[in-house]
């Protein structure tokens, strides 16, 4: 953090100093590339202003130990709660995949607020710190839940529990309400800000910083695999075998380590101050192109259009675009009395005249939305596996070897990742070498047609889901017709639930492909200014394609079962056996399908950010990436 120094005996600007820390001594220098040396004898005591110390990796043990174990114990809490809400709460199958996926959809979303929230107001520090709180009182609450007997339902009547299930009342709903809300607003503080902030703690303009970053994404990533690998095994075994409670009790106890590791480096972290709404710049484009609706087109939009200065060297000057032309107006000068603005350099009325540099920056935003939709789509394919994938598993033979272990449901989610882990490597030393000598790109191939693999393979998902789905079921079913009892009284099929394992893996691949293109193609071509929101614009669209994926359970099943007679639950029924699973999983691979299509077109559509418009776009179909 920085303010405002002494501009000392020469009267000369103030100057916000950085000392690098990352080796035996410590050396200042200036943030400021117009300003002259600082002294070597400067520190934070020698007068009013306040230094930039860039602690680099002296941070690290704090931050990402921060990370580690706030991911242990979120996943944890989290990858089970399917389980949770049928077996302890009683809830039925589709209002507890109707309600994680709205809870799911609603944690994805809150990243929105919290980037905003950051950037406007309280800065990443204080937002990380308030979500590490809220989520600890959320997993505290979420405990008592299943520890305080008064907090949850009683067990079902019966000695093995199968007998008449009371629901929660009002007031149990409603404690596990609150503790999903304080989650909820945790993750949206921690989510939008842990991995900036820990990008933060190097200093960008030395080699040794550089390489920091890049380091620290990496650690970043192996901690989140090492998160997902101990919690969907150790934790979700506690949690389906020994107890709820002591199962959420870990992931609490974890997010306190997590706590106080990262309040034990607060002394050391650089804090970035906020820089305000990077959006700002849209909005008024579209103010000022609706103001001047009625102006002339301009004849030459290239020439004509008000330009000023590029003086940023951040932020990529960009050259003009003629897709979203109805945008151009807001660049038009109707008076010479508009255009500067002696004190700032720019437009009298930034709210009635934008520069051509802002209005390209809007249609940047623009051409994405149609691509940031389809994957809305895309993701509804991967709200089943913490799901319908989940009650497939219950209702699986899960034992292993001799002595017939049983793998608990939930711990059936790791195989996305571990398939995910596995290819990355692969592609990275085998396929992509290949890729480049086939097509004689740096890149091997494009981002969009990276993404449109990932949209093909979770098509290919869906439809192994439904036919694993169609041998677990008539597997169920003929085993209840041999034994001649009522499909009931088989409610676990002979069918082994690693036969879940192909579709998973193709679900693994299918994001190694789509999810992490598409991070980088938001990276990429949004303005550099504008990159807090582009990180925020993967979790949107995860948190609406959960919503969708709720709706769709509800639609599917209010128009497929029929009220009238009793046991018929559709497709989606109670018993999975008595249900066709199998054809939602289809229905879903048919909207995969055609969404796929639709996004071929908005990819072909696409111009990528820095391209003239010449025929250099269309040497091939889905246009190469180019960075600015």
């Amino acid at each position: 953090m920085s303010c405002p120094s002494d501009p000392g005996a020469g009267g000369r600007p103030d100057t916000i100093l950085a000392v690098h820390d990352e080796g035996a001594g410590s050396y200042y220098d200036s943030l400021d590339a117009a300003a002259t040396p600082a002294p070597r004898e400067r520190d934070a005591a020698a007068g009013p202003g306040r230094e930039v110390r860039y602690r680099g990796w002296k941070t690290m043990p704090f931050v990402i130990g921060n990370e580690t174990f706030e991911k242990l114990g979120s996943i944890g809490t989290a990858a089970n709660l399917m389980v949770y809400l049928t077996s302890v709460f009683h809830m039925t199958n589709v209002r507890a995949a109707v309600a994680l996926n709205a809870f799911n959809g609603t944690t994805n979303l809150a990243t929105v607020f919290g980037a905003f929230a950051s950037d406007l107001y309280l800065g990443r520090y204080a937002t990380v710190c308030l979500g590490c709180v809220a989520t600890l009182i959320g997993m505290v609450i979420l405990t008592l839940t299943a520890g305080v007997p008064a907090l949850h339902p009683p067990p079902c009547a019966g000695a093995d529990g199968g007998g008449q299930c009371a629901g929660a009342t009002e007031g149990q709903f409603a404690v596990l309400a609150l503790s999903f809300f304080f989650i909820v607003v945790g993750a949206g503080g921690i989510r939008p800000c842990s991995l900036p902030f820990g990008a933060d703690q190097f200093d960008p303009r030395t080699d040794s910083g550089r390489r920091g970053i890049n380091s620290f994404f990496n650690w970043y990533y192996f901690t989140l695999t090492i998160a997902v690998v101990g919690s969907s095994t150790g934790i979700i075994y506690v949690q389906s075998n020994v107890s709820w409670w002591i199962g959420f009790a870990i992931p609490a106890a974890l997010m306190l380590v997590s706590c106080a590791l990262f309040f034990a480096g607060a002394g050391l972290y650089v804090r970035v101050r906020p820089e305000g709404v990077p959006l700002a710049g849209v909005v008024r484009v579209a103010v000022a192109a609706a103001r001047k609706r009625r102006a002339p087109a301009p004849q030459d939009p290239a020439a004509s259009l008000f330009r000023t200065r590029h003086a940023s060297a951040l932020v990529s000057r960009l050259p003009y675009t003629d897709q979203f032309t109805f945008l151009d107006k807001a660049a038009v000068v109707e008076s010479k009395s508009e255009e500067v603005d002696d004190a700032s350099g720019g437009a009298r009325d930034p709210w009635r005249l934008c520069t051509l540099q802002q209005v390209e920056e809007a249609k940047c935003i623009l051409r994405i939305l149609p691509v940031w939709a389809t994957c809305i789509v895309y993701y509804v394919a991967f709200a089943q596996i913490t799901t319908y994938v989940i009650l497939q598993a219950k209702q699986s033979d899960r034992r292993v070897g001799a002595g017939g272990f049983e793998v608990p449901p939930a711990s059936f989610t790791i195989f996305p990742m571990l398939a995910l882990a596995v290819w990355i490597p692969l592609y990275d030393r085998l396929v992509l070498p290949w890729l480049r000598r086939l097509t004689g790109r740096e890149e091997g191939v494009t981002l969009l047609q990276r993404m449109g693999v990932g949209m093909v393979l979770s098509v290919v998902a869906m439809l192994i889901a439904g036919l694993v789905e169609q041998r677990r079921r008539g597997l169920a079913v003929l085993r209840a017709a041999q034994d001649g009892k009522p499909l009931s009284a088989h409610l676990v099929s002979p069918a082994s639930a690693f036969a879940l394992v192909p579709q998973l893996a193709a679900l693994g691949l299918s994001e190694a492909f789509n999810q992490v293109s598409q991070m980088e193609f938001y990276y990429k071509q949004f303005p550099e200014n504008m990159r807090s929101v582009a990180g925020s614009l993967l979790f949107s669209g995860l948190a609406l394609s959960s919503y969708l994926s709720g709706l769709l359970v509800i639609v599917v099943h209010r128009a497929t079962a029929d009220p009238d007679i009793h046991g018929d639950g559709g497709w989606l029924a109670e018993d999975l056996n008595r249900g066709k699973l199998d054809y939602f999983y289809f229905l879903i691979g048919f909207i995969g399908a055609v969404n796929f299509f639709v996004f071929l077109a908005c990819a072909k559509w696409y111009r990528y950010k820095g391209l003239d418009d010449d025929d250099e776009q269309n040497e091939d179909q889905w246009h190469p990436t180019r960075s600015v």
